[in-house]
This record gives structure tokens, C-alpha cells and sequence, in this order.
């Protein structure tokens, strides 16, 4: 377990891998009580699915994702889509912070190998979630910088140009095969990391390394666990 050659960078996906994605618990406090129980979990999980539909056509920013999302899973469940509302939810985006550890094993590997982010939140988040980790980052590149969402394989095909590498010469960081791992293999990108946060299942076929605790990412590039 573990890789043998010192990449150039290891690019991470931010929400959701380092970040704590909370934007379920957003829309719940923002809708309160005109999100039914009954309906509550079926539109949390079909407006996922929107954002995702919504991510793979022409760029729109983050805000517009968000909105349109809530607005077709309102539509699905019976529900009135409020613009405020969705705008409301979107604002709580660069108050979220890292899960338990991150920012510890960040600054850990960031001793050996240089860090850069690969994010779809827009430039003005990405900015302040990347401050929220207190970890040194070489380059953040935002979804607004790219001009599509992953997983479009353009966002890959940008992030190789803008670092100057080959897809050999990076570690790919992410806890969703969805949006990253799917796309990073079909980019020719060997190198690996799922961080499983139970949110998606395990695509053990796309050849990445699979941890659970954050504090194993450095130990991966050969760094003793603290």
C-alpha cells in the first residue's frame, strides 16, 4: 500500500474530501418547516442528483447549480421553490470547515509533496474553504477558473495544463469516484486516493487506494503515522 514515485503535486477535491459538504444540512435549516419529513429525504436526494445534472452541462455558476437543483427537486416533490431560499443556502458555503484531522494531515504531507486544490465551488468560495483548512496549497483552481464542473474530463484536461504535468506525475485525492475518480482514470491518472466517507459507494475497480482516516494520507507517501 502506498506509492512508490514522489509525485509532483497531489491534487485534492475539496467539499466533501476536506471539507465537511453540509449543504444538506443547509437546505434543512433554510426550508425548516416547509420541508415535510415525508418528503425531506427523497428531495435531498434527487436534488444531488440535479446538482450533478446540472454540473455536466454548460457552465453556470455555482449559485445557478444551486438554485436550479432546489428548484427541480421543489418541482418533483410538490414543494414551492423560493430563489431567497436557494440563494440563502448558498451563502452558508464558505462557513463550512474541514472534517476532524484534515488541516493536521495536510500540513504533514505539505512537508514533502506540494498540495493543490480542484474544486467546483466558485473562485470567491474556493478561496475561503481553502483558508478554512489552514494548510498550505500551491494552486487552488476553481469550477469559475475552469469554465466546466467536474466531472467533466475538460476540468481534468485544465488541471494537467495548468500544472504543467503528465497525468503520471500527480496523486488524485477525493472521497467520490462520481465526480472524480471515473474521470481521473479515464485522464490516464494511475495514482489514487479514495477517502471513503460513506457517501458513495466503493468503486475498487478504478485502481485507487482506499482510506477511511485522513491521518493515513501521508503514510501512503512514506511519512511515519503520528
Amino acid at each position: 500500500m502506498g506509492f512508490d514515485v514522489k509525485p509532483k503535486f497531489v491534487t485534492f477535491d475539496m467539499n466533501g474530501t476536506l471539507i465537511k459538504f453540509s449543504v444538506n444540512d443547509a437546505m434543512r435549516e433554510v426550508l425548516g418547516d416547509r420541508l415535510p419529513a415525508e418528503v425531506a429525504d427523497e428531495y435531498l436526494r434527487i436534488c444531488k442528483a440535479y446538482r450533478i445534472d446540472e454540473c455536466t452541462g454548460a457552465y453556470q455558476p455555482f449559485h445557478r447549480i444551486v438554485a436550479r437543483s432546489m428548484e427541480r427537486a421543489s418541482r418533483k416533490v410538490g414543494l414551492e421553490f423560493r430563489e431567497d431560499e436557494a440563494r440563502a443556502v448558498y451563502e452558508t458555503v464558505p462557513t463550512w470547515g474541514p472534517y476532524p484531522g484534515v488541516t493536521e494531515a495536510l500540513n504533514r504531507l505539505a512537508e514533502e509533496v506540494p498540495l493543490v486544490i480542484v474544486t467546483n465551488s466558485d473562485t470567491a468560495h474556493a478561496e475561503r474553504l481553502a483558508e478554512n483548512l489552514k494548510a498550505p496549497f500551491e494552486v487552488v483552481i476553481s469550477a469559475e477558473e475552469m469554465g466546466v464542473y467536474k466531472p467533466r474530463l475538460r476540468a481534468f484536461e485544465y488541471m494537467l495544463d495548468k500544472l504543467g504535468v503528465t497525468p503520471d506525475e500527480i496523486v488524485h485525492v477525493s472521497a467520490s469516484p462520481m465526480y472524480d475518480h471515473r474521470p481521473a482514470a479515464i485522464m490516464g491518472i494511475e495514482n489514487k486516493v479514495y477517502m471513503d466517507r460513506g457517501f458513495e459507494h466503493d468503486e475498487h475497480w478504478l485502481g485507487y487506494e482506499r482510506i477511511t482516516d485522513i491521518a493515513d494520507l501521508p503514510v501512503l507517501f512514506g511519512l511515519p503515522r503520528p
